[in-house]
């Protein structure tokens, strides 16, 4: 009598699927470029991208020059909605690896976008654009502002334009909520654990790290258990 083995489902692949991609292109991209290999092929993006790396610098260095505060507002407009690069779900798991991993969020974000259309390359394009413009630009602010910082125009102007980013960022959470409702686990357990989320930073000031392993790691666990559970054992024909 032969062993039953459990063999996964469609359904279980088709929604274990989306979670692993965003996790294996930013590992691949971290190998080809540690390789200092430009040859790896990138991931197939489900829309049209950018034509080339040109594209994908002066895309992200608009993107850069716009975040005053913090750019994640707006690359999420950029990509998702005004260029249409990726879809809000795509978006979303890219966002959620680029949190995990070590450095700059919004760097890795924009390197895993980089490395979706056109591979290594097209990830060292993204980040230059995200940092040659803004560098100069910052040098020059830098020296403006080391002579009118003690002008009080200039303090409540940089004031109010912080308070509209942290809108901004706010903005764009509740957009990219509407995709909470596609996730494995129930929604108001989605919602939940985003509640917990929110309140540890915002009140309890937990640090990021803490957050992502506590929080994160419940997240994590629920819906791996959730895509296990769509398994279902098929009967294999008994050995002679």
């Amino acid at each position: 009598m032969g062993a039953i083995v459990p063999q996964p489902t469609a359904e279980f692949l088709a929604l274990q699927a989306p979670y692993t991609a965003a996790t294996q292109q930013f590992c691949e991209l971290w190998l080809s470029i540690g390789c200092m290999s430009l040859l790896s092929p990138p991931l197939l993006p489900s829309v049209p991208g950018p034509r080339n790396a040109w594209s994908l610098f002066w895309a992200f260095s608009s993107i850069a020059l716009q975040g005053f505060g913090g750019v994640m507002a707006i690359i999420q407009r950029e990509v998702v909605q005004r260029r249409q690069w990726l879809s809000a779900e795509e978006f979303m798991q890219d966002w959620a690896v680029a949190q995990v991993m070590p450095g700059s969020n919004v760097v890795n974000l924009s390197m895993m976008i980089g490395q979706r259309f056109l591979g290594a390359r097209g990830a060292m394009a993204a980040v230059a654009g995200m940092f040659l413009l803004p560098m100069l630009l910052m040098l020059a602010a830098g020296s403006a502002y080391a002579y009118w910082a003690d002008n009080a125009i200039v303090s409540g102007a940089l004031h109010g334009v912080a308070a509209v980013a942290a809108g901004m960022v706010l903005g764009s959470g509740c957009k990219l909520a509407h995709t909470l409702p596609t996730h494995p686990l129930p929604l108001w357990l989605c919602v939940g654990l985003a509640a917990l989320g929110f309140v540890l930073m915002a009140w309890l000031q937990w640090p990021l790290l803490a957050v992502l392993l506590s929080v994160g790691s419940v997240g994590y666990a629920l819906t791996w258990l959730k895509l296990s559970s769509h398994k279902a054992p098929s009967s294999n024909a008994p050995e002679e």
